[in-house]
């Protein structure tokens, strides 16, 4: 833990019914940097991402434990209202997913909508602001109140993201953002990774390792529920003080 520390994860356990998927995670994040979590399929980096996020409490059977704090805040403290913390964290999935029925502007905007804001030239600013964060706003300027299912995959995804930089979270989570984008699309988003951490704290997870050592300050090895390994992203590439990272960055399984 230090100064710039913005999230927390301490000694953070999680449980479906009795199987134990994720054992004693302890994580620190801090302002500023994006953090990838790295592993093989079933390793349980998905799951602790999504416990960020509280949505484990969707889940019949499970059961998290430890703590998980935004800015000394306990996510699980109880009485913390589930909604309002997930405007503080913000969540891109693996696949695009505007609301079907909503234009780009009302998907947009949708966050603040639902928290009852209705000033038109307030949520104007805002979707603009957004769209220009997600790097979208040039190519949707003009098509704002088309649907936002019409977008090409890569401009869903921007689009998701632009959703949830909206409600201006301190936390950004991305679960494998550009697995089902093309290599330009997904060139884009790394690269607008870059510029959201200036406002945002990002943790993503990734299978591409090439892409996890280009775009994150940090890393975080899972292997069977453990995390194996956490350090900056230079130290677990190019020396891994485990064997198992040293095995699974260079190649030799997963």
């Amino acid at each position: 833990m230090t100064a710039n520390s913005l999230l927390i994860a301490q000694d953070v356990n999680i449980y479906y019914g009795d199987f134990h998927a994720v054992k004693q995670v302890n994580l620190n994040a801090e302002r500023g940097t994006v953090n990838a979590l790295i592993g093989p399929s079933g390793c349980g980096k998905t799951t602790f991402l999504r416990a960020i996020n509280r949505m484990h409490d969707f889940t019949p059977g499970a059961r998290v434990t430890g703590r998980i704090a935004v800015e000394g805040n306990d996510i699980y403290a109880q009485g913390v209202d589930p909604v309002a913390m997930r405007r503080r964290i913000g969540m891109v999935f693996q696949k695009p997913n505007p609301f079907p029925t909503m234009s780009v502007f009302d998907n947009v905007v949708s966050g603040l909508k639902l928290a009852g804001i209705r000033d038109k030239r307030h949520l104007m600013e805002v979707a603009e602001r957004s769209l220009r964060g997600a790097a979208l706003w040039e190519e949707v300027k003009d098509r704002l109140d088309s649907p936002g299912m019409g977008l090409s995959g890569g401009q869903q995804q921007r689009l998701c993201i632009a959703r949830a930089l909206a409600v201006e979270p301190d936390v950004l989570l991305m679960d494998e953002p550009t697995s089902a984008l093309d290599p330009a699309s997904t060139s884009k988003v790394e690269d607008l990774m870059g510029e959201l951490k200036k406002v945002t704290t990002i943790l993503i997870v990734t299978h591409n390792m090439q892409q996890a050592a280009r775009i994150s300050d940090t890393c975080s090895f899972f292997l069977n529920g453990e995390m194996i390994e956490h350090g900056e992203t230079d130290q677990v590439f190019q020396n891994p003080r485990d064997e198992r990272t040293e095995a699974y960055v260079s190649g030799r399984f997963g």
